[in-house]
């Protein structure tokens, strides 16, 4: 099955791509032959954490519970790719993080 062309090109319009998806091992991701579909269709691989370690996906808890708090999860795709985009761009280039008291992206090099 293929992504619906308005999600599709809700997410390329956002500059939303991945090449990796991380999930846990339920079976609606490791039995989902839409799920594996949707997967080959944006050529990403299927990276699964390991079996009772659910600390390993922290960082998509924890980055739904601040879109869910901060109103980024929308009734459709476009609203909430685009609204993430932004939020992810001042997250990383203007919030200061602790221990550092910097943003993100300053603590990259530039190589």
């Amino acid at each position: 099955m293929r992504l619906p062309p308005s999600r599709r090109a809700a997410f390329a319009h956002a500059g939303i791509g991945a090449s990796e998806v991380m999930t846990d091992n339920a079976k609606n991701y490791t039995l989902s032959a839409v799920f594996q579909s949707a997967l080959a269709e944006v050529g990403a691989a299927h990276v699964l954490i390991r079996p009772h370690c659910p600390w390993q996906n922290g960082k998509v808890e924890r980055l739904t519970g601040l879109s869910r708090s901060s109103g980024l999860i929308a009734a459709s795709i476009a609203p909430t790719a685009n609204g993430l985009v932004l939020w992810l761009r001042r997250y990383n280039t203007e919030l200061p993080q602790l221990p550092w008291r910097t943003t993100p992206i300053s603590r990259l090099s530039r190589t």
